[in-house]
């Protein structure tokens, strides 16, 4: 689809433009999902022996907490094609909440299993937020918008790891006990998403000139039947190789962060021996790398593309995901604190990055089946993410192990990026289309404070 108006620059202050409000707003409703999706996880070690649950069941929780997502993001995606982005997210983010203040009820392990899975659902709010920044920003900054939109999401899987854990010593302090504690705590993000819903829809917009339905009224946008349906956009997407391999590839970027996300707190906590409220704060460093790491992946995706043209995007996302996989390695072969720490930082740089230079290359395979195309990937991340949980939900390997193991196969994946080709006419039309925005403002390219 052919979107007018898209802003060829990040004016990072600039709340009044249709395309900065959905910048602004699609990277905090990402964060608010994540506070919600992964909120119990820094009380994890509390749930356990409130609800006596084993490594095993421990293990099957995180594998529902991201299994629903794969389902929801290749229907979600389509969804955005067909009723637009502001509808899409305003509705995730308030029927969300509910599973997320209801996990409270939980009191058995099949409960908790159940309200983690209907949970996982808002997890899907990624595939809208990289579709809604791509619905405003131009080819030049494309991919640091999404990028940044991304990461500042992300972030919200280490303030998680770091307020949860504050939110509930709080309530102890209060006099609450552990058991009711952690699920009073669980109401805080899930009020957050539900206000979060109803000011999407209000203060946000599909395309920088309207909304979908009024683009279509006025010949702007096909209708979303025929050619253009969901059905047919989807299978446009499906059957591109390119598509698949960047499903991979996004399996083994942020599949890993999802599972670093969910064993962060109680790895540190048993390995190292330490508080939860200590353990939580190191486990949120990890999340915290995303005020700039995925950023980073962005801005050097859309530098590469400057000189290398679309082979410069791929270029790079093979780089990132080789120094994603030693790093990983390296964090697996740590046993003192302080060296865990600053090789878990370095490897959080390089999959935050990656992940980053995914969505930098994603908006330029099939534009007219991009929603298609960003729920396909996305769900790889979840699809990686259930994969990597069951290295970590056996009895017979530690989860130092498991994370080695996991080193090993994101080395041997990253080959999939060098799958992701373009034709010359596709190269030429982008390497134009790059040209045309920037020359539309010479400093267009990085983020802007004005």
């Amino acid at each position: 689809m052919d979107i007018l108006n898209k802003a060829n620059r990040i004016r990072l202050l600039n709340f009044s433009s249709p395309q900065m409000r959905a910048f602004h707003f699609s990277w905090f409703a990402f964060h608010i999902c994540f506070f919600g999706w992964f909120g119990i996880a820094p009380l994890m070690a509390v749930v356990r022996e409130d609800l006596a649950l084993t490594q095993t069941q421990i293990g099957n929780t995180i594998i529902a907490s991201v299994a629903i997502t794969v389902i929801v993001r290749l229907l979600i995606g389509v969804l955005c094609d067909r009723i637009g982005p502001r509808k899409a997210y305003s509705g995730l983010l308030i029927l969300g909440s509910i599973p997320v203040m209801g996990i409270g009820f939980a009191n058995s392990f099949e409960t908790f299993l159940l309200a983690r899975l209907a949970i996982g659902a808002i997890g899907a709010s990624f595939v809208i937020t990289q579709y809604h920044t791509t619905m405003m920003f131009a080819p030049n900054v494309v991919g640091t918008a999404n990028a940044t939109s991304a990461g500042w999401g992300n972030l919200g899987g280490g303030t998680t790891q770091i307020l949860m854990p504050l939110i509930f010593s709080g309530l102890l302090m209060l006099g609450v006990n552990e058991a009711l504690g952690w699920r009073l705590a669980m109401v805080v993000p899930g009020v957050v998403l539900f206000i979060t819903g109803i000011c999407y829809y209000l203060f946000t917009q599909d395309a920088p000139n309207g909304n979908f339905d009024e683009l279509r009224a006025r010949g702007e946008l096909p209708p979303a039947n025929g050619e253009n349906g969901a059905g047919k956009s989807f299978l446009a997407a499906a059957k591109d190789i390119r598509v698949w391999a960047l499903f991979v590839v996004y399996a083994i970027c942020f599949g890993v962060e999802l599972t670093i996300n969910n064993i962060a707190a109680i790895y540190f906590f048993d390995h190292f021996d330490l508080t939860l409220a200590t353990a939580g704060m190191i486990a949120g460093l990890f999340g915290l790398m995303n005020v700039f790491a995925r950023t980073m992946g962005g801005v050097f995706s859309d530098l590469f593309a400057r000189n290398g043209g679309l082979k410069g995007r791929v270029r790079w996302l093979f780089i990132a995901l080789v120094c994603e996989g030693i790093a990983l390695i390296g964090f697996s072969q740590m046993h003192v604190l302080s060296y865990a720490i600053g090789i878990m930082l370095v490897f959080s740089l390089f999959v935050q990055m990656a992940e980053g230079a995914t969505y930098g290359v994603v908006p330029f395979i099939n534009k007219k089946a991009l929603g298609a195309v960003a729920g396909i990937v996305g769900a790889g991340g979840n699809v990686g993410a259930v994969a990597a949980a069951f290295l970590f939900r056996s009895e017979a390997i530690t989860y130092q192990q498991g994370l080695f193991y996991l080193g090993l196969v994101v080395l041997v994946l990253a080959s999939f990026a060098l799958l992701v080709r373009f034709s010359e006419e596709t190269e030429a039309e982008e390497a134009k289309a790059y040209r045309e925005a920037m020359g539309e403002d010479s400093g267009a390219g990085a983020l802007s404070l004005r």
